[in-house]
């Protein structure tokens, strides 16, 4: 090797990450004899040499925090992006922000370079929670809050929303007010939490009022989303009205909708979850099940700079869940001004 071996070289050789190296050298979390002998092996063969500059920093902070988000495409997941920064600046902190783009590797390799990075914790949002690797060992002494889905580690503190009651109510409002029978939900996928927990309280609305559920989970894509839809419609008995899983497949809906020449919502109804700016001035205005999304991402960077004042690495961390409000308009059939009403 021409140049001077880096601690990324020793894990490569290792077969290991570099944050299990960095423990190695460093003695600063347990580590398996076996992963430890071979990173030994690894920085005796590469002639590896720790710079000392950077080992004497170890107990400086930072003053930075890492975010990462699935993506910044979606109004929402910004808005929260935003609302952290704005936090942390409050705190006298930078924020680091990278996406996933929905994958729990990608997401693992940007934790780990925001490691690398010294940053003093994160807000993440899971890319799949079931497959989340945050919860290995490299991220034990790391300060983590989860935002909007939660991963299946209990020591992670979290902020939620009322998933199912909020997709309850939007559904309890479109048979109890409009008389609806025949409510398609409309999805991204099905491995997402909170699709599959609004669909849950979608499922318990229909059959609580004897009415059978029905829902399209390959709504990923306007195309996805255009051909899902349009196999609705040309059905024998085709639906009178939509429940959308998060504010990409209302848009996506809605443009289905248009291309098809179907008039909302005098010949289908809709309703949304999630709202944002375009969602009062669309013709017609649009029903939805509102987060609050300023709010989530203040307790979320709230949660986490408590736990870097308090230095405190619980096994069971702290849960938070906000409420959600349908906010009424016109795209369920409503013909009355705006009104909001909390969900139960």
């Amino acid at each position: 090797m021409d140049r001077k071996p880096t601690m990324h070289d020793v894990a490569r050789l290792a077969g290991v990450g570099t944050m299990t190296v960095s423990r190695v050298l460093n003695d600063s979390a347990p580590v398996s004899a076996e992963a430890a002998e071979r990173v030994y092996r690894a920085i005796e063969q590469l002639g590896y040499r720790p710079n000392e500059m950077a080992r004497a920093l170890r107990g400086v902070k930072s003053r930075s925090i890492g975010m990462i988000v699935p993506h910044l495409y979606d109004s929402f997941f910004a808005t929260i992006a935003h609302e952290i920064n704005t936090v942390a600046r409050e705190h006298g902190y930078s924020v680091i922000l990278a996406t996933s783009d929905e994958d729990p590797d990608l997401e693992f390799t940007e934790a780990e370079l925001m490691l690398q990075r010294r940053v003093d914790g994160l807000i993440v949002i899971p890319a799949e929670a079931s497959r989340s690797r945050l919860i290995h060992a490299e991220f034990d002494r790391t300060h983590i809050v989860t935002l909007d889905r939660p991963t299946q580690a209990r020591r992670f503190d979290s902020v939620l929303v009322e998933n199912q009651s909020g997709g309850r109510q939007a559904v309890e409002h479109l048979i109890g007010e409009h008389g609806h029978r025949h409510i398609v939900f409309i999805a991204l996928n099905r491995q997402l939490y909170t699709m599959r927990a609004r669909f849950d309280g979608y499922r318990r609305a229909m059959i609580e009022a004897g009415l059978r559920p029905e829902s399209s989970f390959k709504c990923a894509t306007q195309e996805l989303t255009s051909a899902a839809i349009g196999d609705l419609m040309r059905q024998k008995d085709p639906p009178t009205a939509f429940f959308c899983a998060n504010n990409l497949t209302t848009r996506y809906a809605l443009r289905a909708l248009l291309d098809l020449g179907v008039c909302v919502p005098e010949e289908v109804a809709l309703i949304g979850f999630d709202d944002f700016e375009l969602a009062e001035i669309l013709q017609p205005t649009l029903t939805v099940v509102r987060q609050p999304v300023y709010e989530l991402g203040r307790v979320a960077a709230g949660m986490l700079f408590d736990r870097l004042d308090r230095d405190e690495f619980p096994s069971d961390g702290n849960k938070v869940v906000l409420p959600v409000e349908l906010v009424i308009r016109r795209s369920c059939g409503c013909r009355t001004g705006v009104r909001a009403a909390a969900a139960d």
